[in-house]
């Protein structure tokens, strides 16, 4: 007989993009859904739901809101030790702190230590699915799908490739790079609920041979997103040029090497040419928007609204550990904040649509995560909009549940998160 829990709440659900009409209009609460063998059969009343299924397991979660779990589109799980690191600028903050961190991930013990315990935290804000860059390790990549496939949970990741501008231990070559990324997609992808990402880290620190095999690779395997970083600090850009001066621009270094397409992810994007924002949409590739990241490294300001008006594929990430938190609602609040700055602040239900069903669009997974539907897996999170006394005492004179939501986007950490459920089961907390 099939498993079967009804959990009671205020249940979250998307109709539509928020960017398009009103942005409430395309939200639905319910009362009640039923998770069974994994996935959700069914949201609707409650009554109905207990009438239909008098023997499924009952949680009634009271006035806590239930929505799909966060999925973050763009994250560099091995940067989770050396997270919040002070003060500097892209390129030196990499050679300071990410690089010699980045060493340790031969060793698997550590590399799984790490892993294991970056699931554990992200888990804790609500995280269930996540993009991930490894290191150049094959043990890195191992180590998180291994950890990530014990907790049955979907993920992304793929080996970061580089073969120059980076320490000697950190470099791999063309062709390694290409059999090392071949080897462990073939080991991976497709398997329970884990998928492969071909991972050249940025155009800086792959030479042009590296960038074709990468891209060779993607040809053979177009059903596979391939993540990258793009356009993030001006200074990175003005280094691009450098290295590839007969390029039209920084898109340029990758789609002369097929690397621009359908299934790319492309990190950052903040400083776009016309050309790179007109390719980039034409292919339907997908941005991802890392606000905290952007604004503690001192990135730049994300056009969040143009974007969405163009109809680009727009997702959001915290960046770990160039962002400073673990947490989608402090990155969601940070989004607001850099709207604000472009006189273009995001209401409640845009904020949470792009936390989770707008990333799952980027990793194409829309159409099993991201959402509260029938047949949709059973990923979710439980939000106590009154988890501090700060954030209670505005959610008790608030007029409606948008106005009750947005201090805890505003406000919220991991006391916030009453429950998680991955693939229909309760995370241990």
């Amino acid at each position: 007989m099939a498993q079967k829990t009804l959990l009671k709440g205020r249940v979250l659900s998307f109709t539509g993009s928020p960017f398009e009409g009103e942005p409430t209009e395309a939200v639905k609460i319910s009362e009640a859904v039923l998770v069974e063998d994994g996935r959700i059969s069914a949201v609707a009343d409650a009554d109905s739901l207990r009438a239909a299924h008098p023997n499924a397991d009952l949680i009634d979660y009271g006035q806590h809101v239930i929505m799909a779990g966060f999925v973050d589109a763009h994250v560099h799980y091995p940067q989770t030790a050396m997270i919040a690191s002070w003060g500097k600028r892209l390129i030196d903050w990499l050679n300071t702190y990410t690089f010699p961190e980045e060493m340790k991930f031969g060793d698997p013990a550590y590399a799984s230590e790490i892993a294991n315990r970056y699931l554990d935290l992200t888990a804790a804000h609500g995280t269930t699915t996540m993009c991930s860059f490894c290191t150049i390790h094959p043990e890195s990549v191992d180590a998180f799908f291994a950890a990530a496939q014990q907790r049955n949970q979907r993920v992304v990741a793929g080996k970061t490739c580089m073969d120059r501008n980076a320490p000697e231990g950190l470099q791999d070559t063309a062709q390694t790079a290409y059999d090392q990324s071949a080897a462990l997609l073939e080991k991976w992808h497709g398997v329970d609920r884990l998928s492969y990402a071909i991972t050249p880290r940025f155009s800086p620190t792959s030479t042009p041979e590296q960038l074709e095999a990468m891209g060779a690779l993607w040809a053979e395997h177009p059903h596979c997103l391939m993540q990258t970083h793009l356009s993030e600090q001006t200074d990175e850009i003005a280094w691009v040029r450098e290295l590839f001066p007969e390029a039209r621009d920084y898109l340029d270094t990758y789609e002369n090497f097929g690397l621009l397409g359908a299934h790319g992810v492309y990190g950052h994007v903040i400083h776009l040419e016309s050309r790179e924002r007109d390719r980039l949409r034409e292919v339907d590739a997908a941005l991802i928007h890392c606000p905290t990241s952007n604004t503690f490294i001192g990135s730049g300001l994300f056009d969040m609204t143009g974007l969405m008006r163009d109809g680009h594929r727009v997702g959001l990430a915290t960046d770990t550990g160039g962002g400073s938190s673990f947490s989608m609602l402090r990155t969601m609040a940070a989004a607001y904040e850099i709207g604000q700055l472009r006189g273009a602040p995001l209401h409640a239900a845009q904020l949470l649509w792009l936390g989770t069903v707008g990333s799952a669009r980027t990793l194409r997974m829309d159409d099993c995560v991201g959402n509260v539907a029938p047949g949709m897996e059973a990923d979710l999170v439980v939000l106590d909009l009154a988890s501090t006394p700060a954030i209670a005492q505005r959610e008790a004179c608030a007029d409606d549940l948008w106005e009750a939501i947005f201090p805890t986007i505003m406000m919220g950490d991991d006391r916030a998160i009453s429950a998680v459920w991955i693939g229909g089961e309760p995370v241990a907390r």
